[in-house]
C-alpha cells in the first residue's frame, strides 16, 4: 500500500545531512528508503530510535556511490548485506534489499534483490515493514501500518518460518508485543513461538540477553513475562519466575517516582536472589563485570527501617553505599517487601538532591602524625572514618587529627 506524503519526515531525523546519502544513491541509479523501528517509532510517534535505511543497490554498488559523493563507508563484519555510512560522526547501517538467504559451511549468502516487496517478506512483523522515503511517501506491503494502530502484532506470512529464519524472533516477537499490542496476543505467533522455542538454544546467549533486557523495560512486562512463563519460554537459562507481583509493584513505583525502568531492577525482583544466586544468573546471562557486580551488592547488602528510617541514616547509607544503589535499593525492597515506614517519594528525593561529604582526612595526615606502618595507617584512618560517621559526620579535620 502506497501513502503519499503520510510522515512526516521531520520527526524521523534529526539531521538532514542525511539527505546527501540519499542524493548519492539516486545519482547512482538506485532507490533508498527508511525502514523498520525508524519509520515504526515514528508512526506511534515514539522517540529515541535508531534510524536504519534500505537500498535497492548491491553492497558494492552503494559503496561505489557513497565514495563518488565523498561520503564514508565502514565494513560492518558478519553483516554482508549491510554497510556502514558515516554521517554526523555516526554510523548509518542501510541494508541491501534481499530476497532469498541460505547458509552453507562458509557462512550466510545473500541472494540481492530490486524488488522491495521481496525484502519486506522476509522481515519478521508487519509492523517492522514499512518504508518511507525522504518525501514522507510510506510503502506498506503488509498492512502494517492497521496493525500499529490497531494493536496488533504479528509475523509476515508463515510465523513458522520466519521464526525458522532466525530464532531470536521470538524474543522480539514477545518485545514488540509488549510496547505496541492492544489486543490478545496473535495465536498463531504464539503456538509458533512454543512450538520453536527449543531453537533459542542455537543463538548466541549475548543476543537472547540483549533482547531480554530490552523486553523487561517495556510497558506491558507483567502481562507479556507471564505468557513467557505460562509456556516456558525461556526455560532452558531462566526459571520461571513466582514474583511477578512483585515486577508489578517495581513498575509503579518507578512510574510514580517519575524514574526510568532499569531491566536489572526489573530482572532482580522477579527471582530476589540470594548472592549466590546472584552471581549464577549474572554468569548464565554473561552480565558485565558492572552488571553483576551491582546485581550481587543488591543482593548482599540490606537496607531496612532501621538503617535508612531518618535523613541521617540516609546519608549514612548513601555515604557508604552511593546514591544510585540507596536508590534502586529502596525500590527493589518495597518492591519485594511493600513497606518502610518514611516517605518513599521525599526520602527519594532528598537522597537525589544529598551533597555527600567528603572525610577530611588522608594518609599523609597519618603519617605526619608518626604512624609509619601501612596497616597501621589503614587501621588508623578505617577507625577515624568510622567516629567521623558516628558523629553524623560533625567532627572537624582538627577534631579528627587529636584523636590520632
Amino acid at each position: 500500500m502506497y501513502r503519499a506524503d503520510y510522515l512526516d519526515i521531520s520527526k524521523l531525523v534529526k539531521s538532514l545531512k542525511i539527505a546527501k546519502l540519499f542524493n548519492a544513491v539516486e545519482e547512482n541509479g538506485g532507490t533508498i528508503r527508511f525502514v523498520g523501528g525508524a519509520v515504526r517509532d515514528t508512526l506511534a510517534g515514539l522517540s529515541g530510535f535508531d534510524i536504519d535505511l534500505a537500498t535497492d543497490l548491491s553492497p558494492d554498488e552503494l559503496v561505489e556511490a557513497c565514495q563518488s559523493n565523498g561520503l564514508k563507508t565502514v565494513p560492518l563484519g558478519l553483516k554482508t548485506d549491510i554497510t556502514g555510512v558515516i554521517i554526523d560522526n555516526q554510523i548509518v547501517e542501510v541494508s541491501s534489499l534481499r530476497k532469498n538467504r541460505t547458509q552453507d559451511k562458509s557462512g550466510r549468502d545473500f541472494e540481492y534483490t530490486d524488488d522491495w516487496s521481496a525484502d519486506a517478506s522476509k522481515r519478521d512483523l508487519t509492523i517492522n515493514a514499512v518504508y518511507a522515503d525522504f518525501r514522507g511517501n510510506v510503502f506498506d506491503y503488509y498492512d502494517g501500518i492497521s496493525d500499529l494502530e490497531n494493536g496488533i502484532v504479528r509475523f509476515i506470512g508463515s510465523a513458522e518460518e520466519r521464526i525458522k529464519e532466525d530464532y531470536l524472533r521470538i524474543m522480539r516477537f514477545f518485545r514488540f508485543y509488549s510496547i505496541f499490542s492492544k489486543t490478545p496476543i496473535n495465536q498463531e505467533a504464539l503456538q509458533a513461538c512454543i512450538k520453536l522455542k527449543d531453537g533459542l538454544r542455537s543463538v548466541a546467549i549475548e543476543r537472547v540477553r540483549d533482547e531480554l533486557f530490552k523486553l523487561l523495560v517495556t510497558p506491558q512486562i507483567t502481562d507479556t513475562m507471564r505468557i513467557i512463563y505460562d509456556n516456558d519460554i525461556l526455560g532452558y537459562f531462566l526459571p520461571i519466575s513466582e514474583h511477578l507481583d512483585a515486577l508489578q509493584r517495581l513498575t509503579k513505583l518507578v512510574a510514580d517516582a517519575q524514574y526510568s525502568g532499569n531491566f536489572l531492577r526489573r530482572l532482580f525482583v522477579l527471582y530476589q536472589p540470594n548472592s549466590t544466586q546472584a552471581e549464577n544468573i549474572a554468569n548464565t546471562l554473561r552480565f558485565t563485570k558492572k552488571q553483576k557486580e551491582t546485581f550481587v551488592r543488591w543482593a548482599k547488602i540490606e537496607i531496612n527501617d532501621e538503617n535508612i528510617a531518618t535523613p541521617v541514616d540516609r546519608l549514612k547509607y548513601v555515604y557508604r553505599y552511593g546514591k544510585q544503589f540507596t536508590i534502586d535499593k529502596i525500590l527493589l525492597t518495597l518492591s519485594i517487601n511493600q513497606h518502610l515506614l518514611f516517605n518513599v517519594n521525599e526520602a527519594l528525593k532528598e537522597i537525589e538532591n544529598m551533597i555527600i561529604p567528603i572525610f577530611p582526612i588522608r594518609g599523609k595526615d597519618v603519617v605526619a602524625k608518626g604512624i609509619t606502618n601501612d596497616r597501621e595507617i589503614g587501621e588508623t584512618l578505617n577507625k577515624l572514618e568510622q567516629l567521623w560517621i558516628d558523629s553524623n559526620f560533625n567532627l572537624t579535620r582538627d577534631e579528627l587529627l587529636q584523636k590520632i
